[in-house]
């Protein structure tokens, strides 16, 4: 039953972002925010991830990792509105999908600082290249405000998949997060 409800939710969660396709009809910038993470794979995969794995960890971690992920996004966000271009910035966007799929496969615990540090380096990359790709004629806090919900959204979707599932469907979890790490070294192949 609680597998069911978790996909219906996420199912829900992801169905209204069909109407975000329509672009030209919303100025604030809040919609074009809210599609960027959910139509970008590597940026769907990668924060959906976190999630998982932030639902496998103990104690601080649990809501340390997503905080630290969505703090991190935000300030890359900026630097991206600003225009500031990072290395290798598609690299590791790629890389956040193979790195974080790989944590989610083996449930790795990590010591808390070497996790954060990971999660923060991995999101300014997301971050830098929303900003960068911020829709002309929109608001940039109406486009963050957006990108920083969907990414909240994501990472709770996977949270709750993880804490709301029976644990015999852990398995299930790591093999999802062994297709994303799976993609994601198809996407640092391409």
């Amino acid at each position: 039953m609680n597998l069911r409800r978790s996909l219906l939710a996420l199912a829900l969660f992801l169905s209204p972002a069909m109407a975000f396709a329509h672009a030209g009809h919303d100025h604030s910038g809040l919609m074009a925010g809210l599609a960027h993470p959910v139509f970008g794979l590597d940026h769907l995969l990668a924060m959906f991830a976190v999630g998982l794995w932030a639902a496998q960890q103990t104690g601080t971690a649990r809501w340390a990792l997503p905080l630290t992920f969505v703090t991190s996004m935000l300030l890359g966000g900026l630097f991206g509105f600003s225009g500031l271009q990072i290395p290798l910035m598609e690299t590791g966007i790629a890389g956040s999908v193979l790195a974080f799929g790989l944590l989610v496969a083996v449930a790795a615990r990590l010591p808390v600082f070497v996790s954060l540090g990971l999660t923060a380096v991995f999101a300014l990359t997301h971050g830098v290249a929303h900003g960068l790709e911020l829709p002309e004629l929109t608001s940039p806090w109406g486009y963050a405000a957006g990108f920083v919900i969907a990414t909240a959204a994501l990472h709770a979707s996977g949270y709750l998949m993880v804490r709301l599932l029976p644990q015999a469907a852990a398995p299930l979890i790591r093999l999802a997060g062994a297709a994303s790490a799976v993609t994601g070294a198809w996407l640092l192949a391409g």
